[in-house]
């Protein structure tokens, strides 16, 4: 056992689940073999507490690091605002630069708040828009946080997460009187979202812009109709899709402008920054309410923020992670039909993974986790592009998964047994892959 897996046997006495984030929990990837924590981490390479290195080309910190780990530039940065004083009495002037950088990437938008985490977003962007509406009642579609607002949706009708990534949630600690506020609607189902605003009193629709598909028949437009014409509060959650297929929102992709969206993520490349962007006249919302907190003001994430934006707009980064999304997902196809396999590919081109069309799926998955791991890899069936993702690196990789994937078309022909395969137990499922 190394000293990662004996780390994490006490972190499971005394942190509850072990991890202060589900998707980096070491039983979603190998359970009792995945190294658990690193000791440094530069572009896309990452060293284990015992200091053996890695390439990583799987979840790249949760998707946080499109310029990969520890960029130098935006590293300096964040040092000098360190040497110079995190915190003060007084407002740092970057959180004013930011937001009005945000405006000019998005002129429909023209107010902005700021905190630090995703989930803080989302319940940010919930207490403006019903602040703004006087109504409770919230259609949603997608992924957008832990916070009681969004896990009362289970309060419904037991789990009306289930088909919105997160199965099986139970909503205790959640107050019973939030039932029947939010309501989930499928993506590109208009007809269900119809029905919603039809009969349950909705003033605001919060939803991801695109997660693992596109939309289709106008999708986004006619949602944006809805909206419109029932005076309701439209949200954009952007915090995984902002900046990867364009320089800001996903939704610039589409032609299609909320009243207010979420980034987070990408947005400071590994430091703690999200923003809730939005029309003035909802955004003044935030001053009929109450909503503040302390470690909102601090300079770093700002600073990192307005750094990692410089960058990317020089760098154009969402266009070589598109490119190379694109290009990984053909080899993934390609390899399958070479090895008989079955998958089904799926997420935007810079997140892009795939799931085996088989009842062994998340057996499969732990095996290749298990193996690449063997040869120097952190690897799943996901991938989230960095600009640091070479040619070279994603050759060597592929080179790696092929003897990979042939062992797991032998399984499939009943050649060999995927759990005498296996040296850990399955991996756990996690976020499903909405079709």
């Amino acid at each position: 056992m190394g000293k990662g897996q004996e780390l994490y046997k006490k972190a499971k006495q005394i942190i509850p689940g072990g991890t202060m984030l589900l998707s980096k929990r070491p039983e979603m990837f190998l359970p009792e073999e995945w190294p658990s924590y690193y000791s440094k981490a530069k572009g896309c390479e990452v060293w284990d507490l015992d200091g053996k290195k890695y390439t990583d080309v799987s979840i790249m910190g949760i998707g946080t690091n499109i310029l990969g780990y520890a960029n130098q530039e935006i590293d300096d940065a964040v040092v000098a605002t360190v040497r110079n004083g995190n915190m003060s009495t007084l407002n740092c002037p970057e959180e004013v630069f930011l937001a009005e950088k945000l405006i000019e990437m998005h002129p429909w938008a023209s107010m902005v708040r700021f905190a630090r985490s995703g989930g803080e977003a989302n319940a940010i962007a919930i207490r403006i828009a019903r602040s703004a509406t006087g109504k409770d009642n919230v259609a949603i579609c997608g992924y957008h946080g832990w916070h009681d607002w969004y896990l009362s949706t289970n309060l419904n009708d037991g789990d009306g997460l289930a088909g919105h990534l997160l199965p099986g949630l139970d909503p205790n600690g959640v107050p019973q009187n939030l039932k029947n506020t939010v309501h989930p609607f499928n993506y590109n189902n208009i007809q269900e979202l119809e029905n919603i605003i039809k009969t349950k009193n909705i003033g605001v629709i919060k939803m991801e812009v695109s997660r693992n598909k596109g939309p289709e028949d106008n999708f986004l437009q006619k949602v944006r109709k809805l909206a419109t014409d029932n005076s309701i509060v439209l949200i954009f959650d952007e915090c995984t899709s902002g900046f990867r297929q364009t320089f800001g929102g996903l939704h610039k992709l589409y032609g299609v402008e909320p009243d207010i969206a979420m980034f987070g993520k990408a947005l400071g490349n590994g430091y703690g920054i999200t923003a809730v962007i939005g029309r003035k006249e909802i955004m003044e919302a935030a001053q009929k309410t109450f909503i503040s907190s302390t470690f909102w003001t601090e300079r770093i994430g700002p600073t990192a923020a307005l750094k990692t934006l410089e960058v990317m707009e020089r760098e154009r980064s969402w266009v070589t992670i598109t490119e190379t999304g694109n290009n990984i997902s053909k080899k993934w196809s390609q390899l399958a039909k070479e090895h008989n396999l079955n998958i089904q590919i799926s997420g935007l081109p810079a997140l892009i993974g795939f799931t085996f069309q088989s009842e062994n799926h998340l057996a499969y998955k732990t095996y290749i986790t298990q193996e690449m791991l063997k040869n120097g890899y952190l690897a799943t069936t996901s991938i989230y592009v960095s600009i640091c993702h070479t040619n070279q690196i994603l050759d060597n990789y592929f080179n790696q998964l092929s003897d990979i994937f042939a062992n797991i078309s032998r399984c499939e022909k009943g050649e060999l047994d995927i759990n005498k395969l296996l040296k850990s137990p399955v991996c756990h499922g996690g976020f499903k892959r909405l079709n």
